[in-house]
């Protein structure tokens, strides 16, 4: 089966160390057409937080590079220290869907000193790609029960997932 550009350019920024892509990706991203609503309400972005040996691993949180390129682009702040990783997790790569819910379960916190800056507010996830949307929808949830009043979604890619119809 052939590799598709996309899955390359993400595979080599998690990877490769080609952190300096993401910037790139961001750019384009920055240009998806979003409600008026959405644009002028927009109150932060929230990178999906790594796992702190992948983080070492990496050197760096390819989904923090993204909402770096993208807080600069929509002028709107990345709150790196908002959504916390609460324990490891095993990578989600091999995983079916029922296994990833389960590795992200419980998996993240709120930093309790920021909590204020989401209260009613509409905050933009940020992550790379997209499989099954469990690590997404796990801090969707969390950021809900505290207080957010809109959460949406912003990713470079989706993956196939298995069980997917291609």
């Amino acid at each position: 089966m052939p590799v598709e550009p996309a899955g390359s350019i993400v595979h080599a920024l998690k990877y490769a160390g080609w952190e300096k892509i993401a910037d790139g990706l961001a750019e384009r991203m920055s240009h998806l057409a979003w409600p008026r609503d959405v644009v002028e309400e927009r109150a932060g972005l929230i990178p999906i937080p790594l796992a702190s040996a992948r983080k070492r691993q990496r050197g760096y949180n390819q989904s923090a590079l993204i909402a770096r390129g993208l807080g600069v682009r929509w002028r709107i702040p990345v709150w790196e220290d908002l959504v916390l990783r609460s324990r490891e997790t095993t990578s989600q790569t091999r995983l079916t869907p029922e296994q990833r819910l389960d590795n992200v379960a419980d998996s993240f916190r709120i930093d309790e000193r920021q909590r204020p800056r989401i209260e009613g507010a509409h905050v933009l996830i940020v992550d790379d790609v997209v499989t099954t949307a469990a690590t997404l929808n796990e801090c969707a949830k969390l950021l809900y029960k505290a207080g957010a009043r809109i959460i949406s979604y912003v990713t470079f890619g989706r993956a196939h997932a298995s069980g997917d119809r291609l």
